[in-house]
């Protein structure tokens, strides 16, 4: 099993298949983004590659991100190819939903098992200001087809200040009264050229809870606080389904970190929020042998960081949410 000098056994890679995204959420990129050529993305071969010696490795996780996943028109193959791979245990996505219709059912039969759905709100006005160009539709209906595949599904919703933290977040919460979903709420953390937005609009949460009990009455704690990946969970009295609080900033969770993610152009980046990274493209495009590669991925394992400089005002700039995969 792949340990770090922490004693952490970090088996869990994120997979960025595109920095590209049919959206421009205003807390993730301007509208104004340029995106890499295609010859910088790692190939399907490549990707093939790396999820067998990942696997090999003693990685049992992987989620496909971006940029926005479903953008990759070989996406269900991938998917297929890594449910079938050996040391893989669990095969996720995490989609903007956009596509999510026509794919939900294909994604199903090649093995997914799970999906993150991103929806921040559930007004249509205010989801196409937040996202510049969405429709709240287009999310539903792939919303819809998830379920009706039979993927577990959870929600993930972004707040940021005086625009979705109020009557947006009970309005998402509600969905957990209904459904066995999780509905998950992120701190927005800073980013590159976004980060003065992201920490003038971060909410924590902390008020988030205060709102919702407002709403809905005393949460209650499930798993005595125990974290559901990066999720401290409550639940309403009653209901079937989840609320998530992911709190990276207010509340960091490195100490049960177990993840490495795998850029579009094939940087291993150590920490999300920091900048330390190991580029696995110059070996798979120079020649190197799988022994080789499977040396620096140890490596990389090896020296990944105890947690986020935040707290020192360390904020990571050279890459945005966008093009890390989240």
């Amino acid at each position: 099993m792949p340990f770090d000098r922490y004693n952490r056994n970090i088996d869990y890679l994120r997979i960025s298949l595109t920095d590209a995204c049919n959206l421009r959420c205003v807390y993730c990129m301007p509208e104004q983004m340029t995106f890499r050529p295609r010859d910088e993305l790692l190939s399907d071969g490549e990707l093939r590659r790396l999820i067998g010696l990942f696997g090999a490795v003693g990685f049992r996780k992987i989620r496909f991100t971006g940029g926005e996943p479903t953008l990759r028109s070989s996406l269900v193959d991938l998917v297929r190819h890594a449910t079938q791979t050996p040391g893989i245990e669990a095969v996720g996505l995490t989609t903007n939903g956009v596509l999510l219709d026509k794919l939900a059912a294909p994604l199903r039969e090649a093995g997914l098992r799970s999906v993150n759905i991103s929806l921040d709100t559930l007004d249509p006005e205010k989801f196409r200001r937040i996202t510049r160009w969405g429709k709240l539709d287009a999310v539903l209906a792939g919303l819809d087809a998830a379920a009706q595949a039979g993927l577990r599904v959870k929600l993930n919703a972004v707040v940021s200040r005086g625009t979705n933290d109020r009557e947006d977040v009970v309005a998402l919460a509600r969905y957990t009264l209904d459904q066995p979903w999780q509905v998950r709420f992120i701190e927005q953390m800073p980013f590159g050229n976004n980060a003065e937005f992201q920490k003038r609009s971060m909410v924590d949460e902390a008020e988030l809870r205060d709102v919702l009990t407002a709403a809905y009455g005393p949460l209650e704690l499930v798993n005595n606080g125990r974290l559901d990946g990066e999720a401290r969970l409550y639940r309403i009295a009653g209901a079937p389904g989840c609320l998530g609080f992911i709190s990276p900033v207010t509340k960091p969770f490195c100490a049960d970190c177990n993840r490495l993610r795998l850029t579009a152009d094939g940087v291993l980046r150590l920490c999300l929020l920091r900048d330390n990274e190991v580029d696995l493209r110059p070996l798979l495009r120079g020649g190197a042998g799988d022994d080789e590669i499977t040396v620096a991925i140890r490596q990389a394992v090896f020296e990944k960081p105890w947690g986020h400089g935040l707290e020192q005002h360390l904020i990571p700039a050279t890459r945005g949410m966008s093009e890390i995969g989240g």
